[in-house]
């Protein structure tokens, strides 16, 4: 069987919802990305394979392909699992290079908030089994797995001060291509005294729950995609591989607590490969709400001193479709810095109540 590496990661800045990137259209922002990650390999890109969420709609990849300057011959995929299509989409390219359809892929995902067309959300699920809004989900979460305010708030600084060191020990500049003038997330513009906002902040989804502004996500723009080869072609072109795929699935939980998706996944995993969380050094789990961190932690014992090392989506946002691939975007530079990490794991859980959750061996 083909073994698939990915050799090369990159992520836009992220902007908040009608901020820094707020005139740039979908295709602007995956194009540096594509053009970088392509750059000597231009007519050996099988497939450009893109998650998006909340539109235009059409075959962004494609549009993003040509808007790069790729060959007329790479033709483009767009995909849409929710939150977890960026992660879909390098899952799915790992797969066709195993299965022997190409050998050379870009996958990821991209988001602009700020120019989607529509209103509101998608439907996630019929009424007669439960659709609700992201937000009261997270408090649905938070309600059947005993996950309080103080527990949700003590993450959410957590991670705050973990995305803030990284940003200023310019961990995070490595992950990232410059889109125009923008080289830096719009969060790091201004530090904010997280500890305050987080005592102040009202329940936003129920009168009396545990869910707030401040260990929320926001809603953002952004991009980011990886550079998925076959090992041995990618060797031969001069690449080093940094992770290896070794295993993923995807799992179907309830639509009223999305959150907890993630857990199966990351359990028929571990349990299919003979492993356990001891035996996975860092583990990426999309920051949407706090309560989701702390019920997966929980469920699968995960000490938070291998989760989310350098910060997530609580500080510096969720961009759906594209939140999958920064979190693998974290994990190929953050391995290279540790040199010492076997295993890595990413999972991500979205609504309609479905969780993704890949495996990599690190070289």
């Amino acid at each position: 069987m083909k073994r698939a590496v990915i050799v090369q990661a990159k992520r836009t800045p992220i902007g908040k919802v009608n901020g820094m990137l707020k005139d740039y259209e979908l295709h602007e922002l995956a194009a540096p990305l594509l053009k970088y990650l392509s750059a000597g390999l231009e007519e050996k890109i099988d497939d450009v394979i893109l998650g998006n969420v909340v539109g235009p709609g059409g075959n962004i990849a494609r549009l993003s392909a040509l808007e790069a300057g790729l060959p007329l011959s790479v033709p483009g995929l767009t995909l849409d699992r929710q939150c977890s299509a960026g992660l879909e989409a390098i899952r799915l390219a790992c797969f066709l290079i195993q299965g022997g359809a190409g050998t050379c892929y870009i996958a990821g995902g991209m988001e602009s908030a700020s120019t989607s067309p529509f209103s509101k959300r998608a439907r996630f699920s019929p009424d007669k089994v439960g659709d609700p809004d992201m937000g009261t989900a997270a408090e649905n979460v938070a309600e059947k797995h005993g996950i309080t305010r103080e527990a949700q708030d003590a993450y959410a600084k957590l991670s705050y001060e973990r995305s803030w060191r990284a940003f200023e020990n310019g961990i995070l500049a490595d992950e990232l291509i410059p889109v125009g003038s923008h080289s830096q997330d719009e969060e790091f513009f201004k530090k904010r005294k997280m500890e305050t906002l987080l005592k102040r902040a009202k329940p936003i989804f129920k009168p009396d729950g545990t869910v707030t502004a401040g260990n929320s996500c926001g809603i953002h723009d952004g991009a980011s995609a990886v550079l998925v080869m076959e090992e041995e072609t990618a060797i031969k072109n001069g690449y080093r591989p940094i992770l290896r795929f070794f295993d993923s699935e995807v799992s179907g939980v309830h639509p009223n607590y999305p959150g907890i998706a993630p857990v199966p996944a990351i359990q028929a995993i571990l349990e299919r490969n003979y492993l356990t969380i001891d035996d996975i050094d860092l583990i990426e789990i999309n920051e949407a709400f706090a309560s989701k961190i702390a019920a997966c932690a929980n469920e699968l014992s995960i000490p938070y001193e291998k989760l989310n090392v350098n910060g997530g989506a609580l500080t510096i946002g969720h961009p759906y479709g594209a939140s999958g691939a920064v979190m693998i975007t974290k994990l190929f530079y953050e391995v290279q810095k540790r040199r010492s990490c076997k295993y890595v794991l990413a999972a991500i859980g979205s609504g309609g109540g479905v969780g993704v959750a890949i495996l990599f061996e690190a070289f």
